[in-house]
């Protein structure tokens, strides 16, 4: 698990930094949640709630903010990486960030704190960093003042993640730092319909894109 901060070629991360600068629309989804839709087909974004950090032509990233591993703890995962801890530092929750490469992690945070080595600006004022210096600066308590830890990340390739919108799968709406950040992870997915005024319990899977 040496490398699993490691970010080497994914493509999609490259290209929301291209697009990061672009007004947000229906067609860039960059810094918007997903929501899975209850006839979601893949038993593992079952009532999911995904932020997405890249969109482009060529595919979309994103990483699943309201399932936590609760059989991994964050200072396991700094012994493992034989990285020393302040005693004085909380434990932080460690989450599946999704299906694909789970043995590599990735931090969502906010942008008082940047790596040295490359953070990605995402939208309003959140950032992803998928480096080991991150974890370091975490536990050293010289982190950023706001984040998430997850292993492992949702992907879709070209025109994949469009199609699903389009086949009622997925809504989408803006981000909100406390369904992103918020600890209380069994909440988020109502949370998350709420911000488009949907009561989950009227939700029906002919709704679309929202």
């Amino acid at each position: 698990m040496g490398d699993i901060l490691s970010c080497d070629g994914l493509a999609p991360v490259a290209a929301c930094a291209h697009h990061r600068s672009m007004e947000p629309t229906e067609s860039n989804l960059c810094g918007k949640l997903l929501i899975a839709m209850p006839d979601m087909g893949d038993p593992r974004f079952a009532h999911s709630v995904v932020y997405v950090c890249a969109h482009s032509e060529e595919g979309a990233m994103g990483l699943i903010v309201n399932k936590p591993q609760p059989e991994l703890r964050f200072s396991e995962l700094l012994e493992q990486l034989d990285i020393p801890k302040d005693p004085k530092l909380r434990d932080i929750r460690v989450h599946f960030g999704g299906p694909v490469e789970v043995a590599r992690g990735f931090v969502l945070h906010t942008l008082d704190y940047r790596s040295e080595t490359g953070t990605l600006d995402v939208a309003d004022g959140i950032g992803m960093t998928a480096t080991l210096d991150v974890l370091e600066d975490i536990a050293k308590g010289r982190g950023p003042v706001t984040s998430m830890l997850a292993l492992g990340y949702a992907g879709w390739g070209p025109g994949q993640l469009e199609s699903e919108i389009a086949q009622n799968g997925w809504l989408s709406c803006d981000a909100k730092s406390e369904i992103v950040f918020g600890r209380a992870n069994e909440h988020k997915w109502t949370a998350a319909l709420k911000v488009l005024g949907i009561d989950p319990v009227l939700l029906s899977s002919t709704a679309g894109h929202a």
